[in-house]
């Protein structure tokens, strides 16, 4: 994905339990961390219970100390009380909060250190050659990251934010704004006080067929991140090269473009972009009166259907979902459909459609479609946009709520400090400074 190797620590650094290989694009920064052995248990049993997936999000602040006796007072976990580590370039602080399942937080201040990365790592031991050779991917920072939980654990995971770490309440939606015949959602998304750090926080609703959030916790065996979203300056070139490299991307077909393009004809706002070069690369757009977005997913990133990543570029546009203007323009990827309802992930691919009941269409022969999502699973994907397509331009039979407000708008990303991310064992790191309230801490997220 255009990463380069920063920073390795293992058995030839000293490290005797863990080995972790730390991997750097733009301000973006990943750890991956394995035990070294079989007694391991912390990591083994979350391997074991999670897979591969993001154990750790580390934030860097400025007191440590302050961070974490604030935290403790408002009832949260403190794992790992403050201790510091040291080498030759200096000194760093660290502390371990408890966030939702078996996620965490490192608090990570930076006294004086000039290093790399952290003290015990140093220089990675090989460098391919071939990486010079291969084209940029131009990620720039995280966007956001998503944790999803299990049915009604949402709220007490949003509030840990609130409580914990003075963040406030962004964005939210329901079941009653986000749903089908056969599965629905809710999401809050908590951020800080400067808005620079943006964390939705999704659970699955009651309905007739699971829902992709709670396809995810079964998989993952409770709550988790679900999925880390990398934002770009220029998404063509991005997928472009992402693609040379081998990424694998959920698919959306020529009908979506061939709607997207009438649809752009009478919008306030003009794409830059050649959609025909969005088509090609099967790129999605959201678009308001105030600007627009372009947004990709990649498949799982490992065999579980869990941790997935997204790449985003946004045109003076904040809103946090993609499928509500997607529904609007009257086109859904019927391959992405089939992928979606087959594995059970439809529901939670349409956060913030707000208002939207996709229910009822007709198939290409007029059969009586009474829910897309079921509907797609069982038919071929010739049959299943023109139902799509009815349900999203308020045919007859078709029902929709009342028309919701406009989206609020998101925080803007802030340069981003670095994660942890669990191969064989914990961990993913990303993060933009921010600071947070009641200390003069900048975060990272």
């Amino acid at each position: 994905m255009g990463f380069e190797p920063l920073a390795y620590r293992g058995l030839e650094t000293g490290s005797r339990e863990v080995v972790s290989h730390v991997v750097k694009q733009g301000k973006i920064v990943f750890v991956f961390s394995s035990a070294l052995n079989p007694w391991n248990k912390e990591m083994g049993d979350h391997l074991v219970k999670h897979g591969d997936g993001v154990k750790d999000v580390a934030f860097e602040v400025e007191d440590c100390d302050a961070i974490v006796q604030k935290a403790r007072e408002r009832g949260a976990t403190v794992l790992r009380e403050p201790w510091v580590e040291e080498d030759k370039f200096g000194k760093v602080k660290f502390a371990v909060l408890q966030t939702y399942g078996d996620t965490t937080h490192t608090l990570v201040e930076k006294v004086s250190y000039a290093g790399r990365f952290l003290p015990g790592f140093e220089a990675p031991q090989f460098v391919d050659p071939l990486l010079a050779r291969l084209p940029s991917c131009s990620l720039e920072v995280v966007d956001h990251i998503v944790g999803n939980q299990p049915d009604h654990e949402m709220l007490s995971a949003a509030e840990w934010y609130l409580k914990t770490l003075q963040f406030h309440r962004f964005w939210s939606v329901d079941d009653t704004q986000v749903h089908t015949e056969y599965s629905s959602l809710r999401s809050i998304v908590v951020a800080n006080y400067e808005e620079s750090i943006k964390m939705p926080i999704n659970e699955p609703a009651p309905g007739k067929k699971k829902s992709q959030i709670q396809e995810y916790v079964d998989y993952n065996g409770g709550a988790g991140v679900q999925h880390i979203a990398l934002k770009t300056q220029d998404i063509i070139k991005t997928i472009r090269h992402l693609r040379e490299r081998g990424v694998e991307f959920l698919a959306v077909p020529s009908t979506y473009y061939r709607q997207l393009r009438e649809n752009l004809k009478s919008a306030k706002v003009q794409v830059k972009e050649s959609v025909d070069v969005l088509e090609e690369l099967k790129i999605l757009v959201d678009y308001d009166e105030k600007g627009y977005l372009l947004q990709i997913f990649t498949k799982p990133m490992q065999d579980r259907p869990t941790l997935f990543l997204e790449v985003i570029q946004r045109h003076n546009h904040q809103a946090s979902a993609w499928l509500q203007h997607m529904l609007k323009a009257g086109a859904v990827s019927d391959r992405l459909l089939l992928e979606m309802a087959r594995s059970g992930a439809l529901a939670s691919l349409l956060p913030a459609i707000r208002g939207c009941q996709w229910g009822a269409g007709r198939s290409t022969d007029g059969a009586r479609v009474p829910s897309c999502a079921a509907w797609a699973s069982a038919q071929p994907a010739s049959h299943i946009l023109d139902a799509v397509v009815s349900a999203a331009t308020s045919s007859p039979q078709t029902q929709h709520s009342p028309p919701p407000p406009g989206l609020p708008h998101p925080l803007p990303p802030g340069p981003p400090a670095w994660v942890d991310a669990a191969g064989a064992g914990p961990v993913v790191a990303t993060c933009s400074q921010a600071k947070l309230p009641g200390s003069a801490t900048p975060l990272a997220r």
